[in-house]
């Protein structure tokens, strides 16, 4: 279940629009409006500046990889529509300084951010004790780069009084799965973040959501072999559901497994322990973790 606190008014907007015939529609309220997307140039954030274009918006790409973004940028043209494409490295602060400037000047105004770019690691604390590099590889581009994107826009934003932020996340933030310490506690620094953030900015038209998905097939979780097999969306999937928070602006976005372990969490915590513990041990760390008994090399896990 998503969208459990996305409000009754825009779900049944919602309903009414899929209702009518297509040309009788009204217009998404995206249309005419400038998004930045980062980690645009694959996975969810290409399926998500794609289908931002298909609903009248302006996408902006933003990933390290600036041939993968002038591939999105010709697709997103041969739709008739207009996309630009900026290259950085987001875990660089004088960079993403650099690209706040540049996209000030370039666009009268920057109406939305999606934060999207991420890095996941699956490892377990037993093969993390010399690996401190994990937990601040994610702290910088699934934190830190966001927060700075975030500070650098919003005065733009408030000034304007208009702007919404949706912070890709992930369901383990509800869950808190074992094995993903480092993964986890970055986008949940974010997520606390940013409902910190909607309340400072409440009555000055910024808004934000942080939308906690489900396992999504990308390049991210190739090297997690106990995912090969797990029910997963696919990007566009996934894409179609940021798209719908940018328009109607939920606090949450969360799935119904992601809730109900939170609240087992609160309700029976040992009890969520034992049973967590008892689920993580029949899925080991993968080769690509360096599970001892699999002379794997750690690897530093995928990154979209």
């Amino acid at each position: 279940m998503v969208g459990l606190l996305t409000t009754p008014v825009a779900r049944a907007r919602r309903r009414a629009r899929a209702l009518l015939p297509a040309r009788m529609r009204p217009p998404s309220p995206l249309v005419g409006r400038t998004v930045v997307v980062t980690g645009a140039s694959s996975g969810i954030g290409r399926a998500t500046a794609i289908e931002l274009a298909r609903r009248g918006a302006t996408p902006v790409l933003v990933a390290r990889r600036q041939e993968r973004l002038e591939q999105v940028r010709a697709e997103i043209e041969q739709l008739g529509a207009a996309a630009y494409a900026y290259r950085c490295d987001l875990t660089d602060g004088d960079e993403v300084d650099a690209l706040v400037k540049q996209l000030l000047e370039d666009h009268d105004a920057i109406d939305m951010l999606v934060n999207n770019a991420g890095r996941s690691i699956r490892r377990s604390l037993a093969l993390s004790y010399d690996r401190a590099h994990d937990f601040e590889r994610t702290m910088a581009i699934n934190y830190l780069a966001a927060v700075r994107l975030i500070l650098g826009l919003l005065p733009h934003m408030v000034e304007r009084r208009s702007g919404h932020v949706v912070n890709v996340l992930t369901w383990g933030v509800q869950v808190q799965a074992p094995k993903f310490a480092a993964y986890i506690a970055s986008k949940t620094a974010l997520d606390t973040f940013s409902r910190i953030a909607g309340r400072e900015t409440y009555g000055m038209g910024v808004t934000f959501t942080n939308m906690r998905l489900p396992l999504v097939r990308t390049d991210m979780i190739g090297p997690t072999e106990a995912y090969r097999r797990a029910p997963a969306l696919s990007p566009e999937q996934a894409a179609v559901r940021v798209v719908r928070a940018l328009e109607d602006r939920p606090v949450h976005v969360n799935t119904l497994v992601g809730t109900v372990s939170e609240a087992a969490g609160l309700l029976a915590p040992r009890l969520s322990d034992a049973v967590s513990y008892r689920l993580a041990r029949r899925f080991p760390d993968s080769r690509a973790a360096g599970r001892p008994d699999s002379g794997g090399r750690p690897n530093p896990g995928g990154q979209r």
